[in-house]
């Protein structure tokens, strides 16, 4: 059992440690030579990787406890509300580029009467237009995951540049379906610090953490459905934000079976307010 948790919060730190250290020079380069005119200017920009410590009991994790800050003075969030009646589930889909699954994806939340919340990057805009207006035909909200998937604290020297990041987003968005994009924000690698979370604040947005996640996101070394299907399933907990990659073969085929048993043990899926 504990051989087991400790496989899984290795996944989690993976799935989000993605070289902070590499981007450490970025982080500070030009900082003291050039003033933000932003109120989050003077905040720590220590560049920190999300994680949570799952456990076997169909709880909420806990998460990183020596943050000097709280997540909500940022409007960000690892789990949504939960509601009187019946134990909730929030589905998350990250997209950075197509693999050929998300259309089977959109058929299954179809079929089973499901939304979810694509976090799409400017390069998934650009090359899935028709799979990203389907998306929104459908009643799942497209969400902002960068223009170029940048580790969100190497780009806080310049308010300009870290605009971009997501200005660049919103713009092609509403380019192609004539809306706004919902502000919610997933940072890309979960790598944040309380400078780019305010800097993502001032921008209107929501951050989105997640607080189930599983080592899905490399396309040649993909889980077996059966194991899949135990991590998703033996860690469900009321107000889960589930990430899932929509890279993933094996998600793909075995989404309807987990929304099923998901509501069988009593959840139900919804949107984030």
């Amino acid at each position: 059992m504990k051989k087991s948790i400790s496989i899984l919060l290795i996944l989690s730190l993976c799935i989000s440690l993605h070289g902070c250290s590499k981007v450490s020079t970025n982080i500070y380069n030009g900082i003291n030579n050039k003033k933000l005119e932003n109120k989050a200017t003077s905040l720590d920009n220590t560049c920190i990787n999300w994680f949570f410590i799952p456990n076997n009991e169909f709880r909420t994790p806990e998460i990183n406890d020596k943050l000097n800050f709280k997540l909500s003075d940022y409007d960000a969030i690892y789990n949504g509300p939960k509601t009187p009646n019946i134990k909730s589930l929030y589905l998350t889909f990250d997209e950075g580029y197509e693999n050929g699954y998300t259309e089977q994806i959109l058929d299954v939340l179809k079929e089973k009467n499901v939304k979810a919340i694509f976090f799409v990057t400017s390069h998934y805009i650009v090359y899935s237009p028709d799979t990203v207006k389907r998306m929104v035909d459908e009643g799942h909200i497209v969400a902002n995951h960068t223009n170029h998937h940048y580790s969100m604290p190497s780009v806080t020297y310049s308010t300009d540049v870290f605009n971009k990041e997501l200005t660049d987003v919103e713009n092609k968005f509403k380019e192609l379906t004539g809306k706004d994009i919902p502000k919610f924000f997933r940072p890309p690698m979960g790598q944040y610090s309380e400078k780019s979370l305010a800097m993502t604040k001032d921008l209107g947005y929501k951050t989105v953490f997640w607080s189930f996640a599983y080592g899905d996101y490399e396309p040649s070394n993909q889980p077996s459905p059966q194991e899949a299907k135990k991590h998703i399933l033996g860690h469900l907990h009321d107000g889960s934000i589930l990430l899932l990659h929509a890279i993933s073969k094996t998600n793909a085929d075995i989404l309807g079976e987990v929304i099923d048993e998901a509501r069988k043990s009593g959840y139900e899926f919804y949107l984030l307010p």
